[in-house]
């Protein structure tokens, strides 16, 4: 059962309740109302003759007959029909609008004359209903009252209960349409009311079925519960898109990630093999010769050895920077402690010169680091230098590499700036990303495109930022600021 068809017999069930109630209570009010007043007339005019009649009462020496006889001015004086029953004389008097016609008296009428003073009762007379208020006429005897007759006052009700009767049907007929037309009403506002959930169920469909995450449920009406859950589906479905594009973003870059890896593992993994496999060779060629290997086959073995030791070294790197970023990846907090900057920059400073390079290495005013504390990780505070330093020597052939610092109230600044290649403003959105190297740069310098990655890691964990400026052809600027302390400075 659909919640439109609920919502509408809950409706019209509820609707039904209310109107029958309302019905009988309205029903039996106008009725109660109707032949109150009916009652009250025929009981008024029975006690008013009887009255009249009881002073006219001759009790004889016997105390048992009595003449009983309705006065003349009764008969027309209503349109109440009047009958009188004399109980000692077994005689009726009746008035003149009944001519032939008796009222009905029935001998448990009388008897229970003898327990209360009048009743009414309903009965039918020549098919006609009749309303009739039987009133004990009472006279003494022996100074006991005692029953001696009995007046009816009679009143046809029959147009009264037709009304009855019309009211009766006329209700019924009235809460029937009015159901019906309720539950019509009700069908129709449930439909329009749950029109948004269909909308809701119809996008939920679609989305599922076509996996467009982009598609919204379309509302206009007011900000009510369906407005409220139409506004928090949406929500959530921009919620769910963005990490749907995070993970297929995570995905893709997983996978490059893995297939760049495996590319650097491969390549010095041939030339190992290569190289061994030459050494088998020559060693094959030589066992079991009493002559010594030649010249030319020691320089191709040394040069082999040299090539597996170069090879080795850079895997060791490469694993190294991948252990790294995958313990960065974990979560695993960096243990810090306060390092002096000034004498860890000096010794990055003094070590540099002694790096392969090929431009001019210069070294600017480190004065700005004079008492500085950070808090954090020595080691990879070098490590950190020492990427920036390697790379500015690697990406610059011929020109100079420039090392200085400065400082504002929270923070020191280090910046290293070079002369080289320089990169497309395209690349620096990339260049943090894990194996992303500039195209200008890949097949002209070698490397694992790790070392940026590593670096952006670092000064996240010590809370730091990096600034970039870089042109092609005209070179790259590092600028990393590190939050610090200078207790020491005057």
């Amino acid at each position: 059962m659909s919640l439109r068809l609920r919502l509408t017999l809950w409706y019209s069930g509820i609707l039904a309740l209310t109107m029958l109630l309302f019905g009988i209570v309205l029903y039996f009010f106008l009725n109660y109302f109707l032949y109150d007043q009916i009652r009250e007339d025929v009981k008024r005019e029975a006690q008013n003759t009887s009255l009249r009649i009881q002073k006219s009462f001759a009790l004889s020496q016997k105390g048992l007959v009595v003449d009983l006889e309705l006065e003349s001015r009764d008969i027309y004086s209503t349109n109440t029909f009047l009958q009188l029953y004399n109980l000692t004389l077994k005689s009726f008097s009746r008035s003149a609008n009944l001519q032939d016609v008796t009222l009905p008296l029935a001998k448990t009428t009388i008897d229970k004359l003898q327990q209360q003073n009048g009743f009414f009762e309903k009965t039918k007379v020549l098919g006609q209903d009749i309303l009739i208020y039987n009133l004990g006429l009472y006279g003494q005897s022996d100074g006991q009252p005692q029953l001696i007759g009995v007046l009816q006052a009679a009143v046809p009700i029959g147009s009264y209960e037709k009304t009855s009767v019309t009211l009766r049907y006329t209700l019924m007929i009235w809460a029937l349409l009015t159901i019906i037309v309720a539950a019509s009403l009700g069908w129709f506002l449930a439909r329009k009311a749950l029109k948004p959930i269909e909308r809701v169920i119809d996008a939920a469909n679609q989305i599922g079925s076509s996996d467009d995450l982009e598609k919204r449920i379309h509302y206009d009406g007011p900000l009510d519960e369906i407005g409220r859950l139409t506004e928090t589906i949406n929500g959530m479905l921009s919620r769910i898109e963005i990490t749907y594009l995070e993970l297929d973003e995570a995905y893709r870059a997983q996978r490059r990630f893995v297939s760049d890896a495996s590319h650097e593992l491969r390549t010095p993994l041939t030339t190992i093999r290569g190289n061994v496999d030459l050494l088998e060779k020559m060693w094959k060629q030589t066992s079991g010769s009493t002559e010594l290997a030649t010249p030319d086959q020691m320089q191709m073995s040394l040069e082999a050895m040299h090539d597996i030791a170069g090879e080795a070294q850079r895997m060791s790197r490469l694993v190294n920077d991948l252990l790294a970023l995958a313990r960065a990846d974990a979560g695993v907090l960096m243990e810090k402690k306060p390092v002096e900057i000034m004498p860890l920059v000096q010794e990055v400073v003094r070590r540099a010169q002694l790096l392969e390079h090929t431009a001019d290495w210069q070294v600017g005013d480190l004065d700005a680091l004079e008492h500085a504390v950070v808090q954090g990780n020595r080691d990879y505070l070098q490590q950190l230098l020492f990427i920036f330093i390697e790379n500015a020597f690697k990406y610059t052939p011929v020109g100079t590499v420039r090392f200085e610092a400065s400082r504002t109230d929270s923070f020191i600044g280090i910046r290293i700036a070079d002369t080289g290649i320089g990169m497309d403003k395209e690349d620096i959105p990339h260049i943090f990303d894990r194996f992303y190297r500039a195209d200008l740069s890949r097949g002209v310098t070698s490397g694992t495109g790790l070392g940026l990655s590593i670096a952006k890691w670092i000064i996240d964990e010590h809370g730091g930022s990096i600034e970039v400026t870089t042109r092609k052809d005209e070179g790259s600027t590092f600028m990393i600021w590190l939050p610090a302390n200078f207790p020491l400075s005057v």
